[in-house]
């Protein structure tokens, strides 16, 4: 079996997008496993399928490189807007419609230059509330609220952005010990089907250094929901004001987002790397 794709990157959060208008993929779980393997294969943090929708231009599948399916990821559907417009499968001149778990995202081309494009994503709604995340908590949200780790505590803010996240606040996010408390946090009894973890240290209001450890992928360069979900919490937490636009700094480069009537905008790149083949 031949399959096209095509690689891309949100902020140096890279996954294999895969055209599903005209081939079929029938195990996208394997796959994954399979082509993200970063020795062996392409390597990616995931496989992106692009598949016909009757809801909106087109519907993305997450599938993480353990194969887990995820129901959002913010650098990837920028990502597949870019990619519906060089392939003529939608028009520039207009708000982009993409399908999801997480429900229909509404996306804007700003630029849009050789293999690289500026676009912005309306998120939707963050919600605060545990049962949207899911948490095993009575409270009606977590914010700055004290969590035992590895010997140690720390304080949390929670946040679903359509997948869930569990933001600490750290004095400097880019020598935080993420690889040892990120999956333990992430895989915590407090959630159920698990969580992203962000480390962020405050810059100033404007400015959030962050790092991230994804469910079902470990530490990546970057995470677009993570990114949001960090604004959201340090604007929960008075470190930040909402309506204003916020740079988060993360390893892969720069992400803005804005935090308005709960509503969550991010704007970045989406860079296409290159085409090709590959025989399974």
């Amino acid at each position: 079996m031949k399959i096209k794709f095509t690689k891309m990157h949100g902020c140096g959060n890279d996954y294999i997008y895969i055209n599903c208008f005209n081939q079929f993929i029938d195990n996208p779980v394997l796959l994954s496993e399979v082509l993200c393997d970063r020795r062996r294969s392409i390597g990616g943090d995931g496989i992106i399928l692009i598949e016909p929708s009757d809801e909106a231009e087109a519907k993305m599948r997450i599938f993480n490189k353990d194969g887990s399916e995820g129901r959002m990821c913010g650098n990837g559907i920028r990502c597949v807007a870019k990619y519906l417009v060089d392939e003529k499968i939608a028009s520039e001149s207009k708000s982009l419609k993409i399908d999801t778990l997480s429900g229909v995202k509404t996306l804007k081309i700003l630029e849009n230059q050789g293999n690289t494009a500026l676009v912005e994503v309306n998120m939707g709604k963050a919600s605060l509330n545990p049962t949207d995340i899911p948490m095993l908590v009575s409270k009606e949200k977590i914010v700055n609220e004290s969590i035992s780790v590895g010997g140690d505590v720390y304080k949390i803010t929670c946040v679903s952005m359509g997948n869930p996240h569990c933001v600490v606040f750290v004095d400097e996010a880019y020598s935080a010990n993420v690889k040892e408390i990120g999956p333990q946090l992430s895989t915590h009894t407090m959630f159920p089907e698990g969580v992203n973890v962000e480390f962020v240290s405050l810059v100033d209001k404007n400015n959030l250094m962050m790092r991230v450890w994804e469910r079902g992928s470990g530490e990546t360069l970057a995470c677009g929901s993570g990114a949001c979900a960090s604004v959201v919490a340090a604007s929960e937490n008075g470190f930040c004001k909402c309506g204003n636009e916020v740079t988060v700094h993360l390893r892969g480069g720069e992400l803005k987002v804005r935090y308005y009537q709960n509503e969550v905008f991010l704007k970045g790149d989406a860079v296409r790397v290159f085409e090709g083949e590959i025989s399974i």
